[in-house]
């Protein structure tokens, strides 16, 4: 891959990464607020409890993809950006579009969702 696509695909990755940080970041006041609530309300009780364990699933969610990113961003570094961790072939330009940090083709992502490895 050119030094080009990899400053995009670096750029896209960081942007990303500063998103997800500020959601987290948000998510967790949002849990915390939620908790400071001095509600007396089962109804209120329960959907503020409902609210943290929402928030809760979302950031572990932000988390990975915020793991996967900085994977992704040490295969800059490694100069291996772009190649299918198990097959090694060149990923296709369409799927580093629609999620750069993927670290398999579509493929091997395929077998690997069967659990054929």
């Amino acid at each position: 891959m050119d030094k080009k696509r990899l400053d995009y695909y670096k750029k896209k990755l960081l942007t990303r990464r500063e998103e997800l940080l500020r959601t987290i970041a948000r998510t967790a006041e949002e849990g915390r607020l939620a908790d400071e609530d001095p509600t007396v309300d089962l109804a209120d009780k329960a959907a503020n409890s409902y609210t943290k364990e929402f928030l809760f699933g979302q950031t572990n969610h932000d988390r990975a993809t915020l793991q996967l990113i900085d994977e992704a961003l040490e295969r800059i570094r490694e100069s291996e950006f772009g190649l299918c961790a198990n097959c090694r072939e060149e990923m296709q330009q369409k799927r580093l579009e629609a999620v750069p940090w993927a670290r398999h083709c579509i493929t091997c992502q395929e077998k690997h969702e069967m659990g054929q490895f």
